[in-house]
């Protein structure tokens, strides 16, 4: 029994120095050594990754239908000192995005995890806060200036985002709108699409954004700005960056880690920014615009209630 246990603490310190990726390694690496109760516990574990990642031992045993130490034996036969270490990898495995955990309620899981510690909204917070602070690091004033020179000149601008971003899309073209540009959102009307675009020229500008990867409709979207010769501007991370043909500037930027809280602040925060200096080179065009809306807003009875 003693050499068991110490042949198991030396499998404990190897899974801590050379983790593997994925509990799909773990199981090829262990499976000669495992029992009907850890099939069972397995199964459980597979079937929903995100729960026993939050779970103790005692309740991954339960559901399981097995004895409540069945889940602590498990984690010893997969090299781990104890259920608890275990769960740490499961949790590891969580946040830093492992194939076991690639979906929206992973990642959102993965966010309840790190707030186990702090609490939510401070979690929320430091994680805004160093997304932020890493876009200050990343984009420069440069980078602002050339999207809001491509803007300056445009006849219309057409944004275009899909899933969280069709709303900082609407928010993007109702700014240029008051601010006096012909502004199109294209995410609100995708029924419209190819009316909207069929008059597209080089005189115009299509406006994406894309994170994690660039969805298909996007792609169309980017043909057609391509044929049209019209100007390109996007704002995307790493996963969003493979358009084709590329835009004519596009701004690169991570909207956090994995796990962390991946909002829209940071690309709003750019967009705002490019907005702000547009209204800097445009000889008081905005400035003039949003004046104008102020007036017609408060003389008239359209107040959107």
């Amino acid at each position: 029994m003693s050499g068991n246990m110490r042949d198991t603490d030396r499998e404990g310190e190897t899974a801590g120095e050379d983790a593997p990726l994925a509990l799909s390694d773990l199981i090829s690496r262990h499976s000669s050594r495992l029992t009907d109760a850890d099939t069972r516990l397995l199964d459980v574990l597979i079937q929903d990754p995100i729960r026993a990642a939050l779970e103790n031992g005692k309740d991954v045993s339960s559901r399981a239908g097995v004895h409540p130490a069945s889940a602590v034996r498990l984690a010893r036969r997969l090299g781990f000192k104890g259920y608890p270490e275990f769960r740490s990898f499961l949790q590891s495995s969580l946040t830093e995005g492992g194939n076991d955990f690639e979906s929206p309620a992973a990642r959102m899981a993965a966010r309840l995890v790190k707030a186990e510690g702090d609490g939510l909204l401070a979690s929320v917070l430091d994680s805004e806060i160093a997304a932020l602070q890493q876009a200050r690091n990343s984009v420069s004033d440069a980078d602002i200036r050339a999207f809001s020179e491509t803007l300056c000149g445009s006849r219309r601008i057409f944004v275009f985002g899909r899933g969280h971003f069709a709303s900082l899309c609407s928010l993007i073209a109702l700014r240029l709108g008051r601010s006096g540009y012909d502004a199109v959102d294209l995410g609100s009307q995708i029924h419209l699409l190819p009316e909207l675009l069929t008059g597209l020229t080089q005189d115009d500008v299509v406006w994406m954004l894309a994170f994690r990867k660039a969805p298909p409709l996007l792609e169309e979207v980017r043909d057609v700005a391509a044929r049209a010769g019209a100007r390109t501007l996007a704002i995307t991370d790493v996963g969003g960056t493979r358009i084709d043909p590329a835009p004519d500037h596009q701004i690169l930027v991570s909207r956090g880690e994995p796990g962390e809280s991946q909002s829209l602040v940071v690309p709003m925060t750019i967009a705002n920014a490019i907005i702000l200096d547009l209204a800097s080179i445009d000889n008081g065009k905005s400035i003039n615009a949003l004046n104008q809306f102020r007036s017609f807003r408060a003389s008239s009875r359209l107040t959107g209630g």
